[in-house]
């Protein structure tokens, strides 16, 4: 709220003064009755009549510029927070975002904030006027009657005391219900990103039971919450009710005794009438406060959320030819019981292809993910260059590091702006050498405007294929020491692999490639091959040497070849 001091003050400055106008509402009122009606003054009345025109236009014009400045002020703040939690979330490891969960997130980005705006918004626009008109009614029937004012002093205590006894009581419930929109949130995520898989599975109806099951429970714990929270605008306006009566009551016995007059009796009425209404505002704030507060928390929770990730500043120095090195390496994700990597050690020279292989759930993306420090290591240490990824800063690592993941994710905009992720200096000749390594180049080409053709967001107008080359290629443009292709030729049929396999191995630029795959011919011409089973290593070797010494290698060997030869 630094950016908005002169906002913060003029707001709630400029409502200050149009509820100073409002006060004076009833006393000119007042005076119509008593003086221009009961003397059927008409000229005196018209007077009067145009000073509340006049009074009202002042405070209209006071309140715009009051919402204006609340308004300005409220965006901007809601604008600062989403900017700083999009940028702390962008600080967050793998594993931090795991631990939190995509969907939370979301919601904290989107509902909270939008809570949080609403109630800055308020808070500037009522925290003042709503208290000052209420106390400031209360003074000026001190003005008029001491006995009838004495009515104001117990009703506004007692009133007070009940809306903030329901608030809280809904503070609480309000987060309940935040969270359970989190848990909605993540079921129209799944269901939005797996739809496909869910119609293949004719899982439709499983979906809409689920989500009607949880939605049904939200709207279960806001009923309650909306039939506590509805409990504070009747209470009121009762209660205010009751002491209008009672001022009426005593108004009228003043009147029948001459101390007080009849419009005096009117204005008593409309400081009361003034009160219900502030008090109505004061409780519709609250309750959008405590929404706010709510929601508050929450998105400070995630700020406050320290990001696990590595942001030191030391420097990768090079270490002769060993590029990547594992030392009896362990990785558990967090909340699982076991370890998904486990004693796992090889080192791997500049300039080498490391295949990587195993069963489903063997570890082998974990085991790539560990080199970019996308997660780190329980035990043991991942070392690139000599120096431990733990103590490279991450930013520095991940330029040196090019990785493929093994879902495609292309970006909407042209192919040209999608290329430069991988290096933003990178020229048309640069990017086209990338796609023609990348043996993308047939996509460019049958497209009518080349490198300027425009990829829908996920990449929805390429077949999985253009979009795993695409996905290489953007990789290559940034020509990075390491390049770790994740199971990312998997929907390339043999013709396309094996012409990758020959154009990654006569890059004009020094790089050690890890080639993840559950296919043999993928990884047989590597300079080396793990192979992992249930996360342990269970031989490293050349083609040759694994099919003499691996059970598991030779088992998958055989299952993919039938035994022949390959």
């Amino acid at each position: 709220m630094k950016s908005y001091k002169k906002e913060c003050v003029l707001g709630p400055l400029f409502k200050f003064i149009e509820a100073s106008f409002e006060l004076f509402v009833p006393l000119v009122v007042a005076q119509i009755i008593d003086v221009g009606i009961a003397n059927y003054d008409k000229a005196y009345i018209i007077k009067m009549v145009g000073v509340l025109v006049l009074l009202g236009f002042a405070g209209l014009a006071f309140s715009i510029t009051a919402q204006f400045f609340s308004a300005k002020a409220a965006v901007g703040f809601a604008s600062k927070i989403r900017q700083a939690l999009f940028r702390h979330i962008q600080s967050f490891s793998y594993t931090d975002i795991d631990t939190i969960s995509t969907s939370t997130l979301i919601t904290r980005m989107t509902s909270d904030i939008n809570q949080v705006q609403t109630g800055v918004n308020l808070t500037l626009r009522l925290a003042l006027r709503s208290p000052f008109v209420v106390f400031g009614a209360m003074i000026m029937a001190f003005t008029i009657s001491f006995k009838a004012a004495l009515v104001f002093v117990v009703s506004i205590p007692v009133i007070a005391a009940v809306i903030f006894s329901i608030m809280l009581v809904c503070i609480p419930l309000y987060k309940m219900v935040q969270t359970n929109l989190d848990r909605i949130m993540l079921i129209v995520r799944e269901n939005l990103s797996g739809v496909r898989v869910i119609r293949a599975f004719c899982k439709e109806n499983d979906e809409k039971n689920k989500f009607v099951e949880q939605n049904e429970e939200l709207t279960k714990m806001q009923k309650y919450t909306g039939r506590i929270s509805a409990i504070m605008n009747p209470a009121t306006i009762a209660l205010v009710n009751l002491a209008i009566v009672l001022l009426i009551y005593i108004g009228g016995v003043q009147v029948s005794n001459g101390i007080i007059s009849q419009g005096e009796v009117v204005a008593l009425y409309n400081y009361m009438s003034q009160i219900l209404v502030e008090l109505v505002k004061l409780a519709t704030m609250i309750i959008t406060l405590t929404k706010a507060v709510a929601s508050a928390n929450r998105v400070s929770s995630v700020l406050e959320t320290p990001s696990t990730q590595n942001f030191t500043n030391k420097a990768i120095a090079e270490n002769g030819d060993i590029a990547v090195e594992f030392e009896n390496v362990y990785m558990k994700y967090s909340g699982a019981a076991d370890y998904s990597l486990s004693d796992i050690s090889f080192t791997a020279k500049r300039g080498e292809i490391v295949g990587v292989i195993g069963g489903t759930g063997a570890g082998k993306s974990t085991l790539v993910n560990l080199i970019p420090g996308f997660y780190y290591a329980d035990k043991g240490s991942v070392k690139v260059n000599g120096v431990d990824v733990i103590d490279i800063n991450s930013e520095d690592l991940r330029k040196k590091v090019g990785v493929v993941m093994q879902k495609n994710v292309l970006f909407s905009g042209t192919v040209r702006e999608n290329m430069k992720w991988g290096n933003n200096e990178a020229t048309d000749a640069d990017i086209l050498k990338a796609i023609y390594a990348a043996q993308a180049e047939d996509i460019i080409n049958s497209k009518e405007n080349g490198l300027d053709f425009v990829i829908e967001q996920n990449g929805r107008n390429l077949s999985g294929g253009q979009k795993q080359r695409l996905t290489i290629a953007r990789a290559l443009v940034k020509k990075p020491e390491i390049l770790i292709l994740d199971d990312s030729s998997s929907a390339l049929d043999f013709a396309t692999d094996a012409k990758l396999r020959k154009s990654l191995q006569e890059l004009d630029f020094n790089t050690t490639v890890f080639v993840v795959s559950q296919r043999i011919s993928s990884i047989a011409h590597a300079d080396k091959i793990i192979v992992l089973d249930d996360g342990n290593c269970v031989g490293v070797g050349t083609h040759d040497e694994l099919l003499n010494s691996s059970e598991v290698y030779k088992e998958i060997y055989n299952s993919q070849t039938g035994g022949g030869n390959q």
